[in-house]
């Protein structure tokens, strides 16, 4: 059995963080990842991103439980399964999250989770467009976003809306959309962290290696068992095993270990090493809904529903580096208030030059753009207040967990999916947008109530695939999974570093979220291990 000072579970955006982290400070680390290469063009080509959604070698390819408020809809859910994880898959937005977000955290109960201490540690990784010194490359769009964003900004304007230039640093309001990418390609974590830590040498690396259960002696983890190739393969941790395998795999992992509720683990014959009602629990997500219109001005559906316009896009990045191909489908939108009663921010919004074929009950999502010109507008309420589960169906560790994400199950969700479409009734009003709109593709936003948004929200709304929280960080195993520094109540040498142990669900876009606790969590590791 082979042995190293530290064992993570998940190359994705958290792993290959810590793999860096860990290995700089002199650790030998073994990390696992159940997938394969990330050496793929469509995932090194930032606007391939919609290949990757569906394509199961990259691709968990989860399906939630049917949600009886979205009318017993089952949705979709992606999560990367492969080098890079989900940072190799997404849609590139980079959004560190609203200040409050991180103060709330500390309120609840994780200290030095503020943002006056999480604010340096984002700064650490950064490096956005040769400004700061960090690996992680984030791309300012401004020169390549479609022309259609004026409107967009015109429209914001109208509202009174503020308007912000730097979405990163200024994070309230409308603005563009900053990405992962450097140079013209993806900048995922396994480009931005994992790489340079595999040239040290005490990182090796094991793809296809699926880790089917934590090993302990008594209430200490000693080590992970994983499946390679049909073969089960046992490894040794000296100083600890670290789970990073995000918020569906990372409580499951748990649970089929012996780490979760008591009643969970006695229906299915598991012996419980620690009873803790809170590992699946506190589950969290973001759902938008979105809303279609056929354009009377150009958009990138004439760009790239031509052969000749996709030639011209292909020549254009093949000899630049830059061009439609070069970004993602998200570019304008913003976090805003719904209304100037609303004490803070509450909504994100989406305008994205294109549109799509809205998927039917049941269907999985395309991104292929339609044949004529058109244009989108969509919301996403930004602090939910539902909460769900992950829970294993049986002690394989093939079979998917039941994801059972109890969407819309509070009055103030309801409330707020009602708030976000006036906001967006009010924007589509606006004499910018209207200018432009040449046909509402059903259905029609304008004339809803109240009854008819939240109808159509719950008939509609969709992901958008940030599931936070189910290994919850907090202040004691009364409600929470893991301490302040990643380490699992009750349990020794074993931690949990990644979106879930979130204590909520930020406002936006989760992967730099992700990223920096990953390096904060880096930095307390790397401090315990000379303590």
């Amino acid at each position: 059995m082979d042995t190293f000072d530290t064992i993570i579970v998940g190359a994705g955006s958290a792993g290959c963080v810590l793999a860096d982290k860990l290995s700089a400070a002199g650790l030998s680390v073994l990390l696992l990842e159940a997938g394969g290469s990330d050496r793929r063009f469509w995932i090194k080509l930032p606007i391939g991103y919609g290949r990757l959604f569906y394509d199961e070698t990259l691709n968990w390819a989860y399906q939630t439980e049917p949600c009886a408020a979205l009318n017993g809809r089952s949705l979709y859910w992606p999560r990367g399964k492969v080098v890079g994880g989900s940072s190799s898959i997404n849609a590139l937005v980079y959004y560190r999250g609203l200040p409050h977000d991180y103060d709330d955290w500390e309120k609840m109960g994780a200290a030095g989770w503020s943002w006056n201490d999480v604010r340096p540690v984002f700064e650490a990784v950064e490096n956005r467009d040769g400004r700061g010194t960090g690996p992680l490359g984030i791309h300012r769009i401004d020169a390549d976003a479609h022309p259609l964003k004026e409107r967009y900004f015109q429209a914001a304007r109208e509202l009174q809306l503020p308007i912000t230039d730097d979405m990163v640093t200024q994070p309230e309001g409308a603005g563009l959309y900053q990405i992962t990418t450097k140079h013209g390609f993806r900048s995922s974590a396994a480009d931005a962290f994992l790489r340079p830590a595999l040239k040290r040498g005490n990182v090796k690396l094991e793809t296809d290696a699926l880790a089917t259960r934590i090993l302990f002696e008594g209430k200490r983890a000693t080590g992970v068992e994983y499946r390679r190739y049909g073969h089960l393969v046992q490894a040794r941790a000296s100083f600890s095993v670290i789970l990073s395998g995000g918020a569906v795999n990372s409580p499951q992992l748990l649970q089929l270990s012996g780490i979760g509720p008591g009643p969970l683990l006695q229906q299915h014959g598991i012996a419980p090493v620690l009873d803790n009602a809170a590992v699946g629990a506190n589950l969290q997500d973001h759902l938008a809904v979105t809303y279609y219109y056929k354009s009377k001005v150009p958009t990138l559906n004439d760009e790239l529903n031509s052969l000749w316009g996709q030639f011209k896009a292909a020549a254009h990045y093949v000899l630049t580096r830059r061009g439609t191909l070069s970004l993602s489908v998200n570019q304008c939108g913003g976090f805003v208030r719904s209304s100037p009663a609303a004490g803070r921010v509450d909504m994100q919004l989406y305008f994205n030059p294109i549109t799509y074929p809205s998927p039917k009950p049941g269907e999985v999502r395309r991104i292929d753009p339609d044949p004529f010109s058109g244009f989108i507008l969509s919301f996403q309420p930004c602090r939910p207040t539902s909460r769900g589960t992950i829970t294993i169906r049986d002690t394989g560790i093939d079979t998917p967990p039941k994801i059972a994400p109890n969407y819309l199950a509070t009055e103030q969700d309801q409330a707020e999916a009602i708030a976000g479409g006036r906001l967006l009734q009010r924007l589509e009003a606006t004499p910018a947008i209207q200018a432009i709109i040449r046909e509402t593709i059903p259905p029609v936003l304008g004339p809803m109530t109240d009854a008819d948004l939240l109808a159509d929200f719950r008939a509609r709304c969709s992901t958008v695939f940030h599931p936070t929280s189910t290994c919850r960080m907090g202040a004691s195993a009364a409600d929470s999974v893991v301490d302040n520094r990643g380490r699992v109540f009750g349990i020794e040498s074993l931690r949990v570093v990644d979106a879930s142990i979130f204590p909520t669900v930020t406002s936006g876009n989760t992967n730099a979220a992700t990223i920096m606790v990953a390096r904060k969590m880096g930095d307390a590791i790397v401090a315990d291990t000379k303590s």
